[in-house]
Order: structure tokens, then sequence, then C-alpha cells
């Protein structure tokens, strides 16, 4: 009789990479940067080295930036220091996922400055 053991993880940094550079989709098709990484950290977390790990992150930083974007934007009336904070989000929205993509293939843990640890 056989055993198999269920519980060995898999390496995967492309489906890493994959599920960090999925987050840009808002600014493809303006949905999907938040439930495409969500149903791909749910699941294979438990199949894919450090998806758990990468996962929590991403779902971190898609909710960050949302507050970011809600505080924002009652604080357009304040002389404009809303637009600066959406020009952040932007600029953030776009930048991180792609440096921990590459940080992602080379097996590297993310790291998202300025996010919220909500999971």
């Amino acid at each position: 009789m056989e055993v198999i053991n269920q519980n060995v993880l898999r390496k995967d940094n492309t489906l890493l990479s994959v599920a960090h550079l999925t987050q840009l989709l808002h600014y493809v098709t303006g949905f999907g940067g938040f439930i495409v990484p969500l149903v791909i950290w749910l699941s294979s977390r438990k199949t894919v080295e450090g998806m758990n790990e990468h996962g929590k992150a991403i779902i971190n930083l898609q909710l960050s930036l949302l507050l970011y974007i809600i505080v924002s934007i009652p604080a357009i009336l304040l002389v404009g220091l809303g637009l600066i904070g959406l020009l952040g989000v932007a600029i953030l929205g776009f930048v991180l996922p792609i440096v921990n993509a590459v940080k992602a293939s080379n097996g590297e843990s993310p790291s998202y400055f300025l996010t919220i640890p909500f999971v």
C-alpha cells in the first residue's frame, strides 16, 4: 500500500509573479485587480510555497490603496491635497506590483511599504 503525502508544497515562482501582476488589471480593464489575485491566492495557498505570504501582501496592498482612495476623495476639497493622494495611489498601485513580481520570480519575499496589515 502506497501512502501519498498531500501536504507537499511545490515551488512555483511564475505563479507568484503572475499573482502580483494581476493587480495591474485595474489599469487595463478597470476592474479585476482585487478579485483575480484573491482567487489565485485562495485556490493555491495550500499547494504553492510562499503563496500565503505573497497573497496576504497583495490583498493588504489592495485594501490599503482602496482606503487611501476613500480618504483622498474628500480631501480634494482641502486645497487639492486629495489630487496628490490619488496621484500617489496611482503610482504606488502601478510600480509596487511590478517590483514585487520581479522579487517573487527571484524567490524573495514581498515588500509593500505603506500598507496596513488587514489580513
